[in-house]
């Protein structure tokens, strides 16, 4: 088994196992359509075996970057179908990361009231906001059992619409901080309900959210990354045995719904955590080790022959080498990433890195 392997994922066989990973991007506008452009930065990059987009926000409230694009009107609905259309035509394969960024924004980014999270606790810090300028985070508000409700559908009917649009399946961003993760960890979740307290009370919601988006669109169409451990945007999990008790409840409530993968962010792919979850799953492992470096070829290559993984997600080095596989394929230079450019408007940094063909 090598990277240039076929596997079987869901609903699809992807013709290699090296996978874009999900990376905030920030070219859609006020609006949260994604546009013409942001269609090319992904078709450019189909050779990989699957591409996951950046996080998108399932509902206004949701939003946490200005320029992220969204999956909530008919507009965005639309802008994605684009997306999907140019991607497949490039040969490629495409899944979706719906994302709820919970506390990680600001009322001034979301247009809206309030922001959410499991508690109402803030990030320590301030976050950057449309303009450029800086404001300490907000207390979110924190959320009722029908507001429970009401984020869980919302996720639905953005699978739904990004099914409807042509994309191949949708990746649940349970991991980096946001929502979905605020409810895993102990810092972030301090409720005294169903959803807080022991570590099978706070994987509840995502394991629910989980069940919900199956029983629209299939299993075989959705997959769920995680990232335990990781300590961003103060969602802390210090606490070892508190970790390995959370996700292992975690991934026994998905194992059940037959996903089409589970995604890994995490320093050592091959330890016992990540492998006994991998176990727990029965199926599909995507690792990425990029937990802070770069995942290398070498690396890569080996997490697969080895079978650390079915198949490894690779972030940065895609964001300056659209033709990343025929690279690596060949041993030819990489280019550097411009990380000026890495978040932005316009093409420069985005769609203008040169390919081995030009």
């Amino acid at each position: 088994m090598t990277l240039l392997s076929p596997l079987a994922l869901g609903a699809i066989t992807l013709p290699n196992r090296l996978v874009m990973a999900p990376m905030t991007r920030t070219r859609s506008g006020d609006d949260g359509v994604p546009g013409p452009m942001v269609a090319e930065y992904y078709a450019q990059r189909a050779s990989s075996g699957l591409i996951i987009t950046e996080g998108v926000y399932p509902s206004r409230e949701s939003r946490a970057y200005a320029g992220q694009p969204g999956i909530v009107t008919d507009e965005q609905q639309a802008g994605w179908a684009a997306v999907a259309e140019a991607v497949h035509e490039a040969g490629g394969r495409v899944f979706m990361q719906v994302m709820n960024g919970g506390r990680v924004s600001h009322t001034s980014i979301t247009g809206t009231e309030r922001i959410v999270a499991p508690s109402a606790i803030a990030i320590e810090g301030e976050v950057r906001l449309g303009d450029g300028s800086k404001a300490p985070y907000p207390v979110p508000e924190a959320l009722t059992i029908e507001g429970l409700a009401q984020v869980r559908d919302e996720f639905v009917a953005a699978s739904r619409r990004a099914i409807d649009a042509g994309i191949d399946g949708v990746e649940l961003h349970a991991a980096n901080g946001y929502l979905l993760h605020e409810f895993l960890s102990p810092a972030s979740n301090v409720r005294d309900d169903a959803y807080g307290g022991s570590p099978e009370a706070r994987a509840r919601f995502v394991i629910g959210v989980a069940e919900a988006v199956v029983a629209e669109v299939g299993a075989d169409r959705v997959g769920i990354r995680i990232s335990p451990s990781h300590n961003i945007q103060d969602v802390l999990e210090t606490d070892a045995d508190d970790v390995r008790q959370t996700y292992t409840a975690l991934v026994r409530g998905l194992a059940p719904l037959g996903l089409a993968y589970l995604s890994v962010l995490h320093a050592e792919p091959a330890g016992e955590l990540v492998q006994s979850l991998r176990a727990e799953f029965g199926g599909v492992l995507i690792a990425n080790s990029g937990f802070g470096v770069v995942t290398t070829h070498d690396e890569a290559t080996a997490l697969v022959t080895d079978e650390v993984a079915d198949a490894v997600a690779v972030g940065r080095h895609y964001i300056a080498n659209p033709d990343l596989l025929e690279r690596w394929e060949r041993g030819a230079e990489e280019n550097e990433v411009v990380a000026a450019t890495i978040y932005g408007g316009g093409a420069s940094g985005y769609t203008d890195y040169p390919r081995l063909s030009a």
